[in-house]
C-alpha cells in the first residue's frame, strides 16, 4: 500500500504573501492527532503521520480503515451517532478511550471529510470551568466599570488569572486593521506592550478572515515541528486543497508566523477572536515564553471571556457615543432656538460658543454672501476662503467629514495648526458653506518595530521574513485631528440643513418685499392701462369715426371743384383711418383674452364650428371654400373664446389662400398623452388634438413658434390685409384652457394648425 502526504510546500514569497494557503497546510501541531473520515462511508481517508504514538497503530494500518478497526465498535457506534446530530457542539467532545487513555476528540466537516482531531487528557478527569463563579465575577466588573478601556483590562486579568499566560493583551484593530494594545495584563519581570501599534501586515488579509471563521487559535509550542498528514496515494488526488483545516484546533501555522513569534521570543500563544457584526474589532492575545498546552475546557473558558467582552463592546461604545451626543444635542438645541428667533443669526450669532460646542470644535467658520463670519481658533481669511471654493468645487453635493485635511486638499498641512480636521457642508448658493475645525493634535505612536520594515526579503530576495526587531520605533503623526465621532457628525448635519433652511427663510422674505414693491408698481401700471384702454375704447374710436365718415361724405360728393388728387388722398385718409380703427378693436381683442373673467361652461364644439361657419357664410360663398369636419368632442370652455378661436383659425385659412385656388378646411380630431406635446410637463395628461388643415400658401418653417408672436406679419399689409394679432390672440385662447397652439407648414403646401385642449375629467 503506497501512502502519500498532502503538505503545503509552497514558501511565501513576496508576490503572493497576501495569498498564502495557510487554511491548508497539510500538517498539523503534533500535541494530538488526527483523522480524516469520509462522511457518507466512514472510511479513513486520512491521519496524521503521528498515529503511531497515540494509537500504536502504523498509518498504513489505518488509511482505508473503518473506525471500528481502530477503536471498540461501541465507541464506532456511539460516535456515528454524535456526528450525525445535525450540529456538532464543539463544546462538548466526543471522547475516545485508547490503551485507557482519553482523548477530547473535537470534529467539524471539512466538504466530506469529518475531521476528528484527539487530545489526550491521561487522568482521564473532565475539568469543567466554574461557569458561575466566572459569569459572576464577569457581571461584578460590568457593574462596577462604566468605559471601554476599563472594563479590557479587567477581561485580560481575568483572562490571565483561568488560563496561566505570562501575558494576555486586548488588541484592537484601526480602519486600515493596524493593532494597538489597549490593554494588558502580565508577569511583572516583562516589558510592557502597552499602546505600542503592530502594522496590519503583521496579520494578513487571510489570517484576519480564519480568526472571523474560527475565534480559538492555540500554538503549544512555537518550536514544534510540523507532523504531516497523510492519504493513500490512489487515483481519487487528494492534496492538502481537499483537507480544508480553517476550523482545525490542531491546523499547522504559516511559517513566517512561527518565524514572527520566536523573533518575539514567544513560547505558546492562544488567540481569541473579538467580532462585531461579522467583522474582526480586535483579538484577546495570550503570550507564554515556553511551551503551553491549555486544555479543551479551560481554552472553553477563555473563549467565554471573549465573548463576555464581544457582548460588552458595543454597549459600551454606545454608551460613550450617547454621552457626547447628550452634550453636542443640547448646544444644538440651544443654537436652533437662537436660529428661529433671529432673522440676523449668522451676522450677529456665529460667534456663539455653542456653534463649537455642537461639534467639539476648535473653530468654525461661515461664507456667506463672499463675507466670511469666523469663530473660535481659525486659519487666516485668504486661505480659509480658498479652502471655501475648493470644497465647493468638490465635496459641494456630499460634504466632507475628515480628521486629516490634508489628505484631501494640497494646502491643507499649511493650515493644520488651526484645521487638521473639517467637518465641512455646502449651503445654497455659489461657494457658501459652513465648516467646523478642530487643531492638529501631533501625537507619538509607538510601534513595535519600524512598520515600514514589517516584512524583509532574505538573502537571495525572494523569501519574505518578518521583521527580526521588536524594539520600540517612535512615529511622529502630524496633520491629522481628533477623529470626529457618529454623534458630532449628525449634529453638525442636521445644524446646516436648519441653517440652510434659514438662509432660504431669508432669501424668500427678501423677494417677497422685492415682489410686495414690484406689485405695487404693477397696480400702478394696470390702472395707466387701463386708463389707456379707455381712451383706446372711447377717446380715440370717436375721432376716428368721424373721420371716416366725413371722409366719406367728401368722396360721395359730386362736386366737380374737387379734382382726382384730392379725392385720392381723401380715400387714402379713409382707409389709413379703417386700418386704425382694426387694429384698436385687435388690441382690445388680445387684451380682453388675458383679463376677462374665465367662466367654463360645457359647449359642444360641433355647434361652435356651426355658428363660426354661418358668421362667415358671405366670405365662403364668394371664395367657394370647402370645409371637411369630423365629429367634434363636448368639452368645458370659455364660449365666446372658443368661437374667437376657431373663428379666427378659418378666416386665416381663407385668407391666406391663393386668389385663384378654392380654398379647403380640414379639420380632424384625436386624443393624445402629454407625452407626445414636448411642452406639457405631465405625461399622463389627456388631451383633445383639434388640428385645422388648409391647402394655403403655407410659410416657412422657421416662424412656426413666431407666428403666434404679437404683430408678427409674414405677407405684405396690401396683399394680405390685417394687423398680425390673430394668432397671438389664438394662442392667449388656449393657454387660457390650460393648453397649447402648434403650428406647422411649408410654402406652397398649406398650413396645420393644431389645438391642444386638455380633457378634463
Amino acid at each position: 500500500m503506497n501512502i502519500k502526504n498532502i503538505v503545503n510546500r509552497n514558501l511565501a514569497n513576496l508576490t503572493n504573501c497576501e495569498s498564502e494557503p495557510i487554511h491548508i497546510p497539510g500538517s498539523i501541531q503534533p500535541h494530538g492527532f488526527m483523522l480524516g473520515v469520509n462522511s457518507r462511508t466512514y472510511l479513513i481517508d486520512f491521519c496524521s503521520e503521528n498515529s503511531f504514538e497515540y494509537t500504536g497503530i502504523i498509518p498504513q494500518m489505518i488509511l482505508g480503515k473503518t473506525l471500528a478497526d481502530i477503536f471498540s465498535v461501541q465507541e464506532a457506534e456511539d460516535f456515528k451517532e454524535y456526528a450525525a446530530a445535525e450540529q456538532i457542539d464543539s463544546a462538548k467532545p466526543f471522547v475516545f478511550n485508547i490503551h485507557d487513555i482519553y482523548y477530547n476528540t473535537t470534529v467539524h466537516k471539512s466538504n466530506e471529510t469529518l475531521i476528528l482531531e484527539f487530545e489526550p487528557f491521561p487522568d482521564g478527569t473532565v475539568n469543567l470551568p466554574n461557569l458561575y463563579n466566572q459569569t459572576r465575577t464577569f457581571v461584578s466588573i460590568m457593574e462596577k466599570i462604566t468605559y471601554l478601556p476599563e472594563l479590557c483590562r479587567e477581561i485580560a486579568n481575568e483572562t490571565r488569572a483561568i488560563t496561566g499566560y505570562d501575558r494576555v493583551m486586548i488588541y484592537k484593530f484601526d480602519p486600515d486593521y493596524n493593532g494597538e494594545v489597549i490593554a494588558e495584563s502580565k508577569r511583572e519581570d516583562l516589558d510592557s506592550f502597552a499602546g505600542q501599534k503592530y502594522p496590519h501586515s503583521d496579520i494578513p488579509v487571510q489570517a484576519r478572515e480564519l480568526y472571523i471563521r474560527n475565534p480559538l487559535r492555540m500554538i503549544a509550542d512555537i518550536n514544534y515541528t510540523p507532523v504531516p498528514i497523510l492519504t493513500l496515494d490512489d487515483a481519487s488526488e487528494k492534496t492538502n486543497k481537499s483537507l480544508d483545516l480553517s476550523l482545525s484546533i490542531l491546523r499547522s501555522v504559516s511559517p513566517i508566523h512561527v518565524e514572527y513569534l520566536k523573533n518575539m521570543g514567544v513560547g505558546a500563544t492562544l488567540t481569541i477572536s473579538l467580532l462585531q457584526n461579522q467583522k474582526l474589532w480586535g483579538l484577546i492575545a495570550c503570550h507564554h515564553y515556553s511551551p503551553k498546552i491549555l486544555p479543551h475546557y479551560t481554552r472553553l473558558s477563555a473563549l467565554l471571556q471573549g465573548h463576555f467582552l464581544t457582548s460588552q463592546i458595543a454597549v459600551r461604545e454606545v454608551a460613550e457615543e450617547f454621552e457626547v451626543s447628550q452634550k453636542v444635542d443640547k448646544s444644538l438645541v440651544e443654537l436652533l432656538s437662537k436660529l428661529h428667533e433671529n432673522e440676523n443669526f449668522v451676522e450677529e450669532y456665529h460667534n456663539d460658543d455653542s456653534l463649537l460646542k455642537l461639534a467639539n470644535a476648535t473653530g468654525a467658520a461661515i461664507f456667506l454672501n463672499n463675507k466670511l463670519y469666523k469663530n473660535g481658533i481659525t486659519p487666516p481669511d485668504d486661505p480659509l476662503i480658498s479652502l471655501f471654493y475648493f470644497l465647493a468645487d468638490n465635496f459641494k453635493t456630499q460634504g466632507l467629514v475628515t480628521h486629516c485635511l490634508s489628505d484631501h486638499y494640497p494646502e491643507g498641512s499649511s493650515i493644520s495648526q488651526q484645521a487638521a480636521g473639517i467637518l465641512y457642508h455646502a449651503l445654497s448658493g455659489g461657494s457658501d458653506g459652513i465648516i467646523w475645525m478642530r487643531r492638529e493634535k501631533v501625537e507619538t505612536n509607538n510601534w513595535a518595530g519600524n512598520p515600514d520594515k514589517a516584512m524583509l526579503a532574505n538573502e537571495d530576495g525572494l523569501r519574505l521574513s518578518p521583521r527580526k526587531s521588536f524594539e520600540l520605533w517612535m512615529q511622529v503623526v502630524k496633520d491629522q485631528s481628533a477623529p470626529w465621532r457618529k454623534s458630532e457628525v449628525n449634529v453638525a448635519s442636521g445644524f446646516s440643513y436648519a441653517l440652510q433652511k434659514h438662509i432660504n427663510y431669508r432669501v424668500i422674505q427678501t423677494q417677497e418685499d422685492a415682489n410686495r414693491v414690484l406689485n405695487e408698481e404693477l397696480k400702478t401700471a394696470n390702472q395707466e392701462l387701463a386708463n389707456l384702454n379707455w381712451i383706446s375704447t372711447h377717446d380715440l374710436k370717436e375721432p376716428l369715426r368721424k373721420i371716416q365718415i366725413f371722409a366719406s361724405k367728401v368722396l360721395d360728393r359730386e362736386d366737380p371743384d374737387l379734382s382726382a388728387q384730392v379725392k385720392d388722398s381723401v380715400e387714402r385718409m379713409r382707409s389709413a383711418a379703417e386700418k386704425m380703427q382694426n387694429l384698436i378693436e385687435d388690441i382690445l381683442a388680445y387684451s380682453k383674452a388675458g383679463n376677462m373673467e374665465k367662466v367654463f361652461e360645457e359647449i359642444d364644439l360641433n355647434i361652435v364650428l356651426k355658428n363660426v361657419l354661418h358668421e362667415l357664410q358671405d366670405n365662403i360663398e364668394e371664395r367657394h371654400v370647402t370645409v371637411h369636419a369630423q365629429e367634434l368632442p363636448v368639452l368645458k370652455a370659455i364660449p365666446f373664446q372658443i368661437h374667437q378661436l376657431f373663428l379666427n383659425l378659418i378666416s386665416n385659412a381663407i385668407k391666406f389662400t391663393d386668389p385663384d385656388t378654392a380654398p379647403e378646411i380640414d379639420i380632424k380630431v384625436n386624443v393624445v398623452d402629454g407625452s407626445a406635446i414636448n411642452e406639457i410637463i405631465s405625461p399622463l395628461q389627456k388631451f383633445h388634438s383639434i388640428s385645422f388643415g388648409d391647402n394655403g400658401i403655407g410659410f416657412e418653417k422657421e416662424y412656426e413658434t413666431r407666428i403666434f408672436d404679437v404683430f408678427q406679419r409674414l405677407h405684405p399689409a396690401n396683399k394680405y390685409p390685417g394687423t398680425g394679432i390673430g394668432l397671438a390672440i389664438c394662442k392667449k385662447i388656449a393657454e387660457n384652457h390650460k393648453g397649447l397652439i402648434a403650428a406647422h407648414s411649408r410654402p406652397g403646401m398649406g398650413s396645420t394648425f393644431t389645438l391642444f385642449l386638455p380633457i378634463i375629467r
